[in-house]
């Protein structure tokens, strides 16, 4: 049986017809699918270019293949290729495949209504909290109010009335988005740590010198990581005497506006953006050349910088969004957008090696619970309670296995 999965990142396409992933959506993630289902099928937005963008990988391969939706960035954007993206949607869902829509977002809601249409399942993977996504300070547009009360609609809408319901969380978008009841749920999260993601042992901390080496990895394209509270954090802590060398690694469109700010609060020296890196061995290196690793997200599902971070035996203080305090104690978390709260927490852990010491070894035997082994499980289950669905519709509509 053939898998199509709705997905909301961008894809490049160059004219051998190979596809690419600036991101974590590589061919590894869809072979995932491919323990229970033949095929993949993914749906989303792919711009076509004339090389392979650097640090790409490829996402197309062996039984996996794409359906391309046309490239948009925002919602003005979205607007303007509704038609287009619509047209596209209908021709992509045609086949009796079975359905997963990772959600929250406007592919998998277009993908959604072509199967309420003809009452076919589909199963969703939520992946976000729209309400965090489009609360102030993370995404810069007028139309964000709309949206923040728009969203949560609609993924409500669709949690209910799918199939079947996967969440990154154990628990935080499962009370908020609740799946119908009797409708088979799990908790996974969506990262894939093998053996070589894991430090052999917890680090040992002594008196740190200064300055402090904070990492951060996210995205820059919106700010919903908020690197921008942890550049004013730093700032405050200068201002007691306290300095840091802050590594950001990821790349987007405020990174300009986020060196400016760096500038502004007299830390243009202390802040390295070491741009898009390819996930793996050049992340690690980051990570390992870390005292501590920060992230006053504004918004999360279950983040796999964090947990790729706690896999490295690093300290880690993060915003109590989402599913992050599922990974952390109460005394590891700020408040998101909270400068002031982040600065002394930044402080109070640093200056205590022994606390330093204990988070390590914590977040080692946590990040553990994350190796891929463990999560292939409860995901091949889920996609079976998937495939078991979409048999039945189409045992129902005479169209066979």
């Amino acid at each position: 049986m053939q898998v199509l999965v709705a997905l909301e990142s961008r894809f490049d396409r160059t004219p051998d017809g190979h596809v690419w992933s600036r991101g974590w959506a590589g061919y590894e993630f869809f072979r995932r699918y491919l323990d229970i289902f033949d095929e993949v099928y993914a749906v989303a937005r792919m711009r076509a270019v004339d090389r392979s963008p650097p640090n790409a990988r490829r996402a197309d391969g062996p039984s996996v293949s794409f359906a391309s939706l046309p490239h948009y960035v925002g919602p003005w954007q979205f607007a303007r290729s509704y038609r287009a993206l619509r047209r596209a949607v209908h021709i992509a869902a045609l086949p009796p495949a079975a359905v997963v829509l990772r959600v929250p977002g406007p592919i998998g809601t277009l993908v959604e209504r072509e199967m309420r249409a003809s009452d076919r399942p589909f199963a969703v993977e939520v992946v976000g909290d729209p309400q965090e996504v489009f609360s102030p300070g993370g995404v810069r547009t007028r139309l964000r109010p709309l949206l923040r009360w728009w969203m949560p609609r609609l993924l409500r809408r669709q949690c209910s009335g799918a199939c079947a319901a996967a969440y990154v969380t154990a628990r935080r978008l499962q009370e908020r988005y609740p799946p119908a009841p009797g409708v088979y749920s799990s908790g996974c999260s969506d990262i894939d740590l093998d053996d070589d993601a894991f430090v052999s042992c917890p680090r040992s901390y002594g008196i740190a010198s200064e300055p402090w080496k904070v990492v951060l990895v996210g995205s820059l394209e919106q700010l919903y990581k908020g690197p921008d509270v942890l550049i004013e954090a730093a700032a405050l802590c200068a201002g007691f005497g306290h300095h840091f060398r802050i590594t950001i690694v990821g790349d987007g469109k405020h990174r300009a506006e986020l060196e400016s700010l760096a500038h502004a609060r007299g830390q243009a020296d202390g802040v390295h953006f070491a741009g898009e890196l390819p996930p793996g061995n050049a992340v690690r290196a980051e990570l390992d050349r870390a005292d501590l690793f920060v992230l006053p997200s504004r918004t999360e599902g279950l983040p796999r910088s964090l947990i790729e971070a706690m896999a490295r035996g690093l300290p880690c203080i993060a915003s109590a969004v989402g599913g992050v305090p599922e990974l952390l104690a109460p005394s590891e978390l700020v408040t998101p957008g909270d400068k002031s709260a982040l600065a002394c927490k930044l402080r109070d852990v640093l200056t205590d090696p022994q606390r330093l010491s204990r988070l390590s070894a914590e977040n080692l035997d946590k990040a553990r619970e994350f190796h891929c082994s463990v999560l292939q499980e409860r995901r091949s289950a889920f996609y079976r309670a998937v495939r078991d669905a979409t048999e039945v519709w189409q045992q129902r509509r005479g169209l066979g296995l």
